[in-house]
């Protein structure tokens, strides 16, 4: 098919929906009550892809104003080409931070559309690597009661047969550590020894705060050290990784390719992350991935877990998808067709649906929209 004459991108549309939590939220550096979706949705002809990313509803702006102008019209299955086409486009606007979260959103959408235009899974059109995806039970927020996080945990392990689980520590920019500790001792008690134990510090502590604190849990195996330090301190980093047990692992914030590039090169982390609703979306996840199999890492897809499902099946050196709490609820509640970890894992494309399986019940979702 030439381009002159395969579909093209005839509509480009945006909404936004703001879903309260059940309870206020927090992790180390930062408190929330509500999650914003920003839903794309991309058609050619009577085809529509569905792509999203979380942040501010802001972000809404930046596709219909920035984005759309560059791909209304174009080829809808070089989804390269329009990747790079909007990057060139954003290059004054601050591509960083909500204008990559746009960016990215339209990108999963148009992969998407590509593969319902192809009548494929998404998986399928990109080459699998894999039949399952391993994932991990992700929330433990700081602002739970002991008894919300027993319950939490055990719906992860015991109900739902997830083998990995993640909490939240660094309390108050990691002036709590006493809570801390306490709180990952319970956590090891509640999901047992044969549980892979993770924590996330989002950047709370410093550097000898961080092995201080990773030595006094060292006796309850937790395996995962998450942004013990910002992630853009990549000495610290560095610094933490050398000196303590768990893997250390960062890069949710990359908002492009040099970002994760240069965090993967430097020898801060033991597994990269990265998120396809942040980072340039299906397309920059993939290089993401390549560049870290070459520098002998695995690579971690980061929250918004149905986005990542079909992408993460598609690389060798994946080690798992972060099952988050909040978005899980929000897709599970919007989405027919949300996947099922039951045992520790999920299957994308195994129902043999076009596209990333998912399609919008915009009955429930429209509760919550608010642009």
């Amino acid at each position: 098919m030439t381009p002159s004459t395969q579909p093209v991108i005839d509509r480009l549309d945006v909404r936004f929906y703001t879903v309260p939590t059940e309870a206020p939220e927090a992790d180390g550096t930062l408190a929330w009550d509500s999650s914003t979706l920003v839903l794309v949705e991309a058609t050619s002809g009577d085809t529509t892809g569905l792509g999203w990313t979380y942040g501010a509803a802001a972000t809404a702006g930046a596709v219909r104003e920035l984005l759309a102008p560059v791909v209304l019209g174009a080829g809808a299955l070089d989804v390269p080409a329009r990747n790079e086409s909007m990057r060139r486009a954003v290059r004054n606007a601050g591509a960083p931070g909500l204008v990559a979260g746009a960016l990215s959103a339209v990108d999963i959408a148009l992969w998407d559309l590509k593969a319902r235009l192809l009548g494929l899974p998404l998986v399928t059109l990109l080459g699998a690597a894999r039949s399952e995806v391993p994932v991990y039970g992700s929330g433990g927020f700081t602002t739970y009661s002991d008894v919300t996080l027993d319950r939490q945990l055990a719906g992860w392990v015991q109900y739902q047969g997830i083998p990995r689980v993640k909490i939240k520590i660094g309390e108050s920019r990691g002036e709590r550590e006493r809570r801390d500790l306490a709180r990952i001792r319970r956590a090891r008690e509640a999901v047992g020894d044969s549980c892979e134990l993770y924590v996330d510090a989002n950047g709370g502590y410093t550097r000898k705060q961080a092995v201080r604190v990773a030595a006094r849990f060292a006796e309850l195996d937790v395996r995962w050290f998450e942004e013990p330090v910002s992630s853009d301190d990549l000495p610290g980093l560095r610094q933490v990784r050398d000196a303590v047990l768990p893997d250390v692992t960062a890069g949710e914030y990359g908002y492009d390719l040099p970002y994760l590039t240069r965090m993967a090169a430097s020898g801060a982390v033991d597994c990269l992350q990265a998120d396809a609703t942040r980072c340039g979306g299906i397309t920059v996840w993939l290089r993401a991935a390549a560049v870290a199999e070459g520098l002998g890492l695995q690579l971690s897809g980061h929250c918004a877990p149905h986005a990542h499902a079909h992408v993460a099946a598609a690389v060798p050196n994946l080690r798992h998808l972060e099952w988050f709490h909040d978005h899980v609820r929000i897709e599970g509640l919007f989405f027919d067709g949300a996947l099922d970890p039951e045992g520790g894992s999920v299957k994308p494309g195994a129902d043999g649906a076009p596209g990333h399986g998912l399609t919008l019940i915009e009955k429930q979702a429209e509760p919550y929209r608010t642009g």
